[in-house]
Order: C-alpha cells, then sequence, then structure tokens
C-alpha cells in the first residue's frame, strides 16, 4: 500500500491476493483507516488522496499539476475531476470540480489525473497565459511530449496552446512575457547568448529583459550584476524583473518598457 501512495481500493488488494480477513483485523486494529466503502488506506497516506478517495473524486488541474512539480499559479481552489453522471461525497467549499470527459480514459483504481487530463483541464480552466505556463513546464520537464498531445482530441482551446508553447523558458514567469508584449509587434527572443551567458529576451537588438527567480541571491548576484554591466558596455539596455513585479505589478513594468521601446532602446546604434 505504500508504495501505491497508501490508498487503495479494497479490491485491488484482494486481486494481490490479501484476504478480506486480513483487512478487515487491520482496520480493527487501526492500522488501516476506511475513508469510502470499498477503499483502504494507511493512517500516514497523504491526505489529498484520502480526500479523493473519499469524495469519490480525482485530483486535476492545478492541484494534480503542482503535485507532480509543474510551474502553477495557485488560485487558492482545490481541483477534482468528477464522473459527469457519477454522485461524489462531500467536498471542502474551496474545491472546483471538473465534469468534463477526460483524454485519456481514467483506470477506477485511480485518485489523481495523468499528465495529459491534467493540461486539457487547465486549458479550459486557468486565463491564457497560466495555462500556457504549466503547459510550457510539462513540456520542458519532458512529463509529455508535444507529438503525444497532437494525436489526442483536444479541444480548440488545448490545441491553441500547444501551438504556442515554447521550450524555452526557463521558468513560469518567462512565459508571461511574450505573451504580454505581442501587442509591440517588435521581435522578441529568448535565451540569446550575450557576452558570455544567456539572456532571458532580446527585445529588437538592443533591449534585454531579465527575469529574476528565487535563485538570483549571493554569487548568482554578483554574476548578474557583473553580466549587467558588461552588456551595458556593449551598448545593450537592460530591464531586471522579479516575481512580484510580473504578477503583481505589471502594470508599472508595462510603463517603463513602452518607454524604453519608445526612446528606441531596443534599436542598434
Amino acid at each position: 500500500m505504500a508504495a501505491a501512495g497508501g490508498v487503495m481500493r479494497v479490491a485491488a488488494l484482494r486481486s494481490a491476493g490479501v484476504p478480506r480477513r486480513t483487512i478487515e483485523n487491520e482496520v480493527a486494529a487501526h492500522l488501516l483507516m476506511r475513508p469510502r466503502n470499498g477503499w483502504i488506506a494507511l493512517p500516514d497516506a497523504d491526505p489529498a488522496l484520502v480526500a479523493a478517495a473519499r469524495a469519490g473524486v480525482i485530483l486535476t488541474c492545478l492541484t494534480q499539476a503542482e503535485r507532480v512539480g509543474l510551474w502553477v499559479v495557485d488560485d487558492g481552489a482545490i481541483h477534482v475531476a468528477a464522473h459527469p453522471h457519477r454522485h461524489i461525497g462531500e467536498v471542502r467549499s474551496d474545491t472546483r470540480v471538473h465534469w468534463a470527459r477526460p483524454l485519456v480514459p481514467r483506470h477506477p483504481d485511480a485518485l489523481f489525473d495523468r499528465v495529459e487530463n491534467v493540461l486539457a483541464v487547465v486549458a479550459n480552466c486557468q486565463p491564457h497565459e497560466r495555462a500556457l505556463a504549466v503547459w510550457e513546464s510539462a513540456l520542458r520537464q519532458g512529463q509529455v511530449t508535444r507529438e503525444t498531445l497532437r494525436l489526442l482530441p483536444l479541444s480548440t482551446t488545448a490545441r491553441s496552446l500547444l501551438e504556442k508553447c515554447s521550450l524555452h523558458s526557463d521558468s513560469g514567469l518567462e512565459t508571461f512575457i511574450p505573451v504580454r508584449l505581442r501587442f509591440l509587434r517588435l521581435p522578441i527572443r529568448r535565451q540569446v547568448w550575450l557576452a558570455g551567458h544567456f539572456v532571458d529576451f532580446l527585445i529588437g537588438d538592443r533591449l534585454v529583459l531579465q527575469v529574476d527567480g528565487g535563485h538570483h541571491v549571493g554569487a548568482q548576484r554578483r554574476s548578474d550584476i557583473a553580466h549587467d554591466a558588461r552588456l551595458m558596455l556593449l551598448g545593450f539596455h537592460v530591464i531586471r524583473l522579479d516575481y512580484v513585479q510580473i504578477m503583481s505589478r505589471w502594470a508599472e513594468v508595462h510603463d517603463v518598457i513602452v518607454l524604453a521601446v519608445a526612446q528606441g532602446l531596443h534599436r542598434a546604434a
């Protein structure tokens, strides 16, 4: 049971050769608990899986995306999937239930969705740029391939996301930049090698945008400052952005970038 995540259907254990009496004895001795009829769980099992078994739902969308390490922006909800014609148990008030049929059939023993199903739900649940960040994260990490997704019956929204996905973003934050700056109608290149290092974005010929994640501290920060100096000596203009600026103060960032473009800082001398 531990190898299976700590939560299993009784039928799965029985088919593996465990007698019903053994299961009942373990439950009576409080070595196993019964979250729902037909399911059992270890006392230290993942609470999210126990809750899913209890309610008869599947973890999906942002909830499962975060569980498997994809880049997400938490929207404060627990996302689960349920069969369109099946009754589910009680769920928390902050739970969002997705009733759509999955792209890939779900096994009755499953408590969490495959990544293909996760991405399909994300596509129709989240705003475009946040959904795109999750999709690019899945492709970048190799959890799914573009070729596999193309063969699935994707929705129009999901297929549009797939075609827009880039593998050049180092993080979800970098996904947002080209989407938000598309209106400039300028070349925006990602991961360009300049002065001995890659830069995150090069707008036009000379305007560099660098996106700083949580690791840009200490020695990394000193290296970034030195690289910025080399770029400026070569005639480039550097704008650095962090998480808060991109996610909460974009209007200020927008003003700085459009003024830089208006001043021609993106053009070669």
